[in-house]
């Protein structure tokens, strides 16, 4: 069953999203999993298949949208903050601590590309994540920068950054940008087909509140990111972490280099696939390795 829900955040705003929750043949309180959508995506692409199958397993799951994006609450609109993005995660399990039908004592947390980074993070200092599910994960946000943008681009780059500061702090509103775009040439924060095809589909077809639009700070928000530095730290808290071999999104390489940094118990799922397709073409796979990985560990 699924129910609409919102929590607040401990700077005050009001994120909402879904609670999904076992049937009957399952009884409370249940073991929970956490979980937001990643860069500028709102939860209607596609977070409701994983609630549904994760719900079908006996777990209650907790999906919210982030911040500035989608139902929440935040300004400025389509500002994605990483590290604010991770204290929301923690607030989240601290509402889904005080729910009757949630066991505070199992609860876990799953996140893909930019919250695939995020909850990477969480798990390494939050000791009430039990377990952890990392899918196609933002590793390293100034290589995911430099993979995306040509390197004889970036000084110009990082001046409309200085540029963009400079008229913030005058008063001035942010400059906003597109996420995608068809154009290979165009200045847009996901370059690439296969990113302009997820969004622009997803949006057709289920996301109508997503917006082609993300404010310039933050991609230097993201340059500044280096979500896996205490990958190390997650142990003894279980990781599973799903990797696209064709992912051009969020590097494979990046994530394979951290996943040997991580300390047992963990888990590799290696899929062959490009970034979205877990979501899609993918999801029986990717959904049910996790749904194993949180059977076994809460």
């Amino acid at each position: 069953m699924r129910t609409d829900i919102s929590f607040k955040t401990t700077d005050g705003l009001t994120l909402k999203g879904w609670l999904f929750t076992p049937g009957d043949n399952f009884k409370a309180p249940y073991p929970t999993i956490v979980m937001a959508h990643g860069f500028t995506a709102v939860k209607e692409q596609y977070l409701d298949k994983y609630g549904e199958a994760f719900s079908r397993e006996g777990f209650a799951v907790l999906i919210y949208d982030n911040r500035n994006f989608g139902a929440s609450e935040g300004q400025p609109r389509q500002e994605a903050d990483p590290l604010l993005q991770v204290r929301d995660y923690r607030d989240a399990i601290s509402h889904a601590s005080t729910l009757d039908v949630v066991d505070a004592q199992r609860i876990g947390v799953w996140g893909s590309s930019y919250s695939g980074g995020h909850v990477l993070q969480v798990a390494a200092f939050d000791r009430r994540v039990k377990c952890v599910a990392s899918q196609v994960p933002a590793i390293s946000g100034s290589m995911d920068v430099r993979f995306a943008i040509r390197p004889d681009l970036l000084p110009g780059v990082i001046d409309y950054f200085e540029q963009d500061r400079a008229a913030r702090y005058a008063g001035e509103p942010p400059i906003v940008m597109e996420v995608v775009n068809e154009d290979p040439k165009s200045d847009c924060a996901l370059p690439g087909q296969d990113s302009y095809d997820y969004f622009m589909d997803s949006h057709r077809a289920v996301a109508p509140s997503w917006r082609n639009e993300v404010t310039l700070k933050s991609i230097e928000l993201l340059n500044e990111y280096e979500p896996a530095y205490a990958i190390d730290r997650i142990s003894p808290t279980p990781l599973l972490m799903i990797v696209a071999k064709k992912d051009t999104v969020t590097v494979p390489d990046l994530a394979l280099k951290a996943y040997e940094r991580a300390l047992q118990p963990k888990q590799l799922m290696l899929l062959d696939c490009g970034h979205f397709d877990p979501y899609l073409s993918e999801f029986p796979a990717s959904s049910s390795t996790a749904v194993e990985w949180f059977k076994q560990h809460l």
